[in-house]
């Protein structure tokens, strides 16, 4: 059980902050950088469930911040590569990447194929869970970056890269099964910009 009753400890004043080994690094350690890229994408998860998605996108999307958390505490303690040493945190695995694609699966079911590429947007709650989207392969970037630096549990990319195709599933989902997407028209950005059409109750 984690007790937390001082927010504020003056140990990272100097610009260092500990991580899961209990080691102190630099705060600009490449390992601190991807563990804050996937505390912001949990963040960005929030805000999507505040916009009010219909029950199965939150509850989803609540159960990624939940694996959002045990994958930090991943991030957060160096991997021991030898089976002989003991492990400080529970690690993500195979179990959590095949989790991840049989709801992809699922929730692929309910959506109509793609005829092109889809400009994020959309209904508040779809915007919101495409922007998670792409933090999410900046989480991935960063922990690619970490593991050129140092030791990494390969499944952690594994599981960030799922989870962008995840939430862009959900997006879609969030923007009534895709009905609302808004699609990309290729070579339309040079043509001339038309005054949006009025309405008469506009003036009222």
């Amino acid at each position: 059980m984690v007790r937390i009753d001082r927010i504020y400890t003056r140990g990272g004043d100097a610009g260092e902050t500990s991580i899961g080994s209990g080691l102190r690094v630099s705060k600009l350690h490449p390992r601190i950088i991807a563990g804050g890229a996937v505390d912001e994408l949990n963040c960005a998860i929030g805000v999507a469930i505040s916009q009010g998605p219909d029950a199965l996108v939150a509850e989803r999307l609540r159960r990624l911040q939940q694996l959002l958390f045990d994958l930090g505490a991943d991030l957060c303690t160096p991997w021991q590569s030898s089976p002989d040493e003991p492990d400080r945190c529970p690690r993500m695995q195979e179990s959590h990447v095949g989790m991840l694609e049989s709801i992809i699966d699922e929730q692929t079911q309910h959506l109509a194929p793609l005829q092109s590429f889809i400009i994020p947007g959309g209904t508040p709650a779809a915007a919101a869970v495409h922007l998670a989207r792409s933090i999410a392969r900046r989480a991935e970037i960063e922990v690619l970056r970490l593991a050129e630096f140092d030791a990494v549990n390969p499944q952690l990319r594994i599981c960030l890269n799922r989870i962008s195709d995840l939430l862009f599933v959900l997006a879609r989902i969030a923007n009534g099964n895709g009905r609302m997407d808004v699609l990309w028209i290729p070579g339309t950005s040079g043509q001339p910009y038309e005054e949006p059409q009025s309405s008469p109750g506009d003036s009222l």
